[in-house]
């Protein structure tokens, strides 16, 4: 559709662009650290190939209605983008349509905000046709408010029918109507998504295996972690978002045979919320879960507010208990790039495990995989924690049973149980949930 491309951002690769981050002074925020944001939005330009010529924190303590900034504010940002050379402005905050446009008007440059950007992103890193139907809803949403900003012919009308049709419908109310109805054909296309996710599902869950889905904010090391446990491809740079499409392995834990590890797409602060919304058929896997495991980037001085950023997501989803913020699905926190910390930051925080018991912490490095067996056992137990303790004597050249004992359960002693007329026997002592039992009685 023609009309969507011409009122695409269109945001071109090797753009030199200037990073302005709004920051309210009577507003709070999860990410409160300034530098810390300028990083961020630095990142998220370069994950399109921005050149970032400067970031600024400009405070605001009033927003105003038509440009955001003052007129003094727009001066400065004006000389940055004239030293800089800057043909891109992104504000890194929230704009309005009029917004937009004003100081597109003001400033001769091309505005952006932080929703454009992040969509901008979404639509160059999605692979898959499911990643494409989503992203694409996610930018009919965003322009839909936004055609006044872009198009000049607006106020054109289109005449009725008949010899005395009155003026018809505005070019933009056109539009729009065009707008709607190809959303709704993505929503009906992923609503089958969605459908055909809950047949995949079903199937897992008769299988059954379980299912560890692994959440944290955008550029934790999930895809890397990912990866060393797997063997997968799956691409893991120090990128925001190097990743978007749900990717699922099968991995192995002690105690269990089979196990589905699904790596999902990064958190980030101020997530749009038509993202959210295109994104759901996806975040679903992440409620099927058996186990969650948040993987945090602990080396991160903004880590703990990392977290609260993607534990209010999960809250969205409904994975915590509104009242008492507990999980609905066992949590267990990776905390990944421990390789980076200092021995002063490493017993601090070691310090904080041990004052912590009830919370599942586990430190690792998925880079150089130190701490990712504990992970593994860790995840086993939380999987295995309803089994029981079995007796078993089986005769000792009944290898297919025994073996599936070892793999299928935790094997906590095994020895002699002397000889019958099939020979030797092993007895063995094998914690199994009901779920195994049943399975082995069936062998």
């Amino acid at each position: 559709m023609s009309f969507l491309d011409d009122n695409r951002e269109d945001v071109a690769r090797g753009a030199r662009a200037l990073v302005v981050y709004p920051e309210f002074r009577t507003r709070g925020s999860a990410l409160i650290d300034t530098a810390a944001r300028l990083d961020e939005a630095r990142g998220l330009a370069l994950a399109i190939g921005l050149v970032v010529v400067d970031a600024l924190a400009i405070p605001i303590r009033e927003a105003r209605a038509a440009t955001l900034f003052g007129d003094g504010q727009i001066q400065n940002i004006d000389v940055a983008c004239n030293q800089g050379d800057a043909e891109l402005v992104i504000v890194d905050g929230s704009l309005s349509a009029i917004q937009q446009r004003n100081l597109e008007d003001k400033l001769k440059r091309k505005v952006i905000d932080r929703t454009g950007l992040i969509l901008e992103i979404f639509g160059e890193r999605a692979a898959t046709a499911e990643g494409r139907l989503q992203v694409e809803l996610a930018h009919l949403d965003y322009q839909a408010g936004r055609l006044v900003r872009s198009w000049t012919h607006l106020e054109r009308q289109r005449g009725g029918f008949g010899f005395l049709g009155g003026p018809g419908e505005t070019q933009i109310e056109a539009d729009r109507r065009m707008i709607r109805d190809r959303m709704a054909r993505l929503r009906r296309e992923l609503e089958q998504v969605r459908r055909t996710r809950g047949l995949h599902r079903s199937r897992r869950e008769k299988a059954p295996w379980p299912v560890i889905a692994l959440v944290g904010y955008t550029n934790a090391g999930k895809s890397t972690l990912f990866n060393y446990l797997t063997g997968a491809g799956v691409m893991a740079e120090d990128l925001l978002f190097a990743t978007l499409d749900p990717t699922m392995r099968r991995i192995r834990l002690p105690g269990v045979d089979k196990a589905i590890l699904s790596d999902t797409v990064g958190f980030i602060s101020d997530l749009p919320t038509q993202l959210v919304a295109a994104f759901r058929a996806t975040l679903e896997e992440v409620t099927a879960a058996d186990v969650i495991v948040h993987v945090r980037d602990i080396a991160n001085a903004d880590s703990q507010a990392q977290k609260a950023e993607v534990l209010a997501i999960l809250s969205d989803l409904g994975l915590l208990d509104d009242e008492a913020e507990t999980p609905r699905i066992p949590i267990v926190e990776a905390w990944n790039k421990w390789d980076l910390l200092n021995d002063e930051r490493a017993v601090e925080l070691r310090e904080q495990i041990e004052a912590h018991p009830d919370d599942v912490i586990v430190p690792l490095s998925a880079l150089t995989g130190a701490g990712c067996d504990t992970l593994l056992n860790t995840v086993s137990k939380l999987l295995t924690q309803g089994a029981r303790l079995h007796s078993f004597v089986l005769p000792a050249s009944d290898g297919q049973r025994l073996a599936w004992l070892h793999s299928h359960g935790e094997v906590v002693a095994e020895d002699d149980a002397g000889d019958d007329e099939r020979g030797p026997l092993r007895r063995l002592s094998v914690r199994l949930d009901p779920r195994e039992l049943g399975r082995f009685a069936r062998l």
